[in-house]
């Protein structure tokens, strides 16, 4: 039976810690809306690389990639460590750069406030900021999940699935509400440190139980020979390419990753970043992985309901070293959470309520509904994650994955807009209302996932894309003057 008093004094140890950072942030942040946001584009090098990697490290990473380990190999390592580390560097590049150029030119806070400048339409401007809060909302629910699981696992039921959930939700809410995104980052550097400590002091501690990486790797195939053989199971080329470039490209038009694009004190900044972030991903999915790969070797049963990291941990480690560990996956849960929080509130207030409700709305009301907001929006999904709590381990790999392909349609009208002088509004509505619909309808509906043996994600990709152009090509812009404003010539 789980130690619960040592278990969650240091988990809440580790939440109030988090929320004294924020405290801290609190006390250097004014009440404009771009140092709220933004932290006043002043971002360094080490903390906008941390505060990325915190932000996309999810429940998701600590739950549902291991639990796909579990139960189909760790190949997966390939997909989320290797192509996903790669495609999201290159892409940090190609729309980060340019974001981070026209944003600190023309002041912008929210992709939807960039897109809508650069084609002078309110309609384009709510329609990105409603696509991202629809997407934004499931998400924010898995991290809900997430701890609510997590804790379950690591007590032995002795803390309720609600409570785990409640708690994460109002240190959020807290800390989030007061410090705006300087404080997110403090606690995002600091968070992701502790991450990657504690999933490889994981590592090794079971490594030397059991006998080496070798034995551990030895029994995995033992057990479940197929998990040696490169593209098997669910394995395939098609699947793995479709996962890399959906997750990628979702992940570029994520809202709390793509503000970071935003942040930067300088371009050195952005390079050194994006070199980086390869590295960094590795360091920590392989550890993750691995850890949900040989679990299967070591005969770990996952209960129904639960996830193998905190039931291979409990079984394997002291219960104060898996409590440190579970902190480590709540620190990420609560990193993703805690920007996505932030950044749906700026979508909420800059690109909806502003523009559409108050637009004469002083800098201190703005402040005060995006603080409502934040504390709504989190209140809303903690309700839903309730009732979808009890999905089982597919709950969270299902979230996820369906989020970053409702995000990803956006990233090629991104880039067109970006680069591409002839781009107009109407092919920038069309595209995106078009390729999300298309995703939509796959999503909800009983439609067959892929086409020609290829993710029905990539293919609406491609329609976002020819939509786009097409529509572009037969309309003409309201202005040129956007296209201007962004350094490219109208065609």
């Amino acid at each position: 039976m789980a130690d619960v008093g040592t278990d969650l004094g240091i988990v809440v140890g580790y939440l109030v810690l988090a929320l004294g950072v924020g405290l801290a942030a609190y006390r250097v942040t004014d009440r404009s809306a771009t140092d709220y946001y933004l932290a006043s584009r002043s971002v360094g090098p080490l903390v906008l690389l941390f505060t990325t990697f915190a932000t996309l490290l999810s429940a998701f990473t600590f739950f549902g990639g291991p639990n796909l380990a579990y139960g189909s190999g760790p190949e997966w390592i390939l997909v989320m460590g290797v192509m996903d580390g790669l495609l999201f560097a290159l892409l940090w590049y190609v729309v980060g750069y340019k974001q981070w150029l026209v944003g600190r030119e023309h002041g912008y806070v929210t992709l939807g406030e960039m897109l809508g400048d650069r084609f002078d339409s309110t309609r384009l401007r709510g329609l990105v900021a409603g696509v991202s809060l629809v997407w934004l909302f499931p998400y924010v629910m898995l991290q809900q999940i997430g701890a609510g699981q997590a804790l379950v696992g690591l007590t032995d039921g002795a803390v309720p699935y609600w409570a785990g959930a409640a708690m994460i939700t109002l240190f959020m809410v807290a800390y989030v509400g007061l410090s705006g995104l300087r404080g997110v980052a403090w606690t995002d550097t600091i968070q992701g440190v502790f991450m990657l400590g504690a999933i490889w002091a994981a590592v090794a501690w079971i490594a030397v139980d059991a006998g080496g990486v070798s034995a551990l790797t030895a029994g995995m195939v033992e057990a479940e020979p197929s998990f040696a053989a490169l593209g098997g199971g669910v394995y395939t080329p098609q699947w793995m390419i479709g996962q890399a470039v959906v997750i990628a490209f979702g992940v570029a038009a994520f809202p709390q990753v793509n503000q970071r694009f935003f942040v930067a004190d300088r371009v050195e900044t952005l390079k050194r970043s994006f070199a980086l972030w390869p590295v960094l991903v590795l360091a920590l999915f392989v550890p993750a992985f691995l850890l949900g790969s040989w679990a299967v070797g070591l005969g770990v049963t996952v209960p129904e309901g639960s996830n193998v990291l905190p039931v291979l941990l409990t079984e394997y480690t002291p219960a104060w070293f898996a409590a440190l560990v579970v902190a480590g996956a709540l620190a990420a849960m609560m990193s993703s959470s805690d920007s996505m929080l932030l950044s749906g509130s700026s979508y909420l207030t800059r690109d909806l309520y502003r523009p559409l409700v108050a637009p004469e709305a002083s800098a201190e009301r703005e402040g005060r509904v995006a603080r409502v907001g934040v504390a709504v929006f989190a209140t809303a999904s903690f309700v839903a994650s309730l009732f979808a709590g009890g999905g089982g381990l597919d709950a969270l790999v299902t979230l996820g994955s369906t989020a970053f392909g409702g995000y990803a349609q956006l990233t090629p009208p991104l880039l067109l807009a970006l680069y591409w002088g002839g781009t107009t509004e109407r092919g920038m509505l069309a595209g995106i209302v078009g390729a999300e619909s298309l995703y939509l309808v796959h999503t909800f509906f009983p439609l067959p996932s892929t086409y020609l043996t290829w993710d029905v994600a990539l293919w609406c990709l491609l329609a976002s894309v020819v939509v786009t152009v097409a529509v572009s090509a037969v309309t003409t812009s309201a202005t040129e003057t956007g296209a201007a404003k962004f350094g490219i010539g109208a065609d």
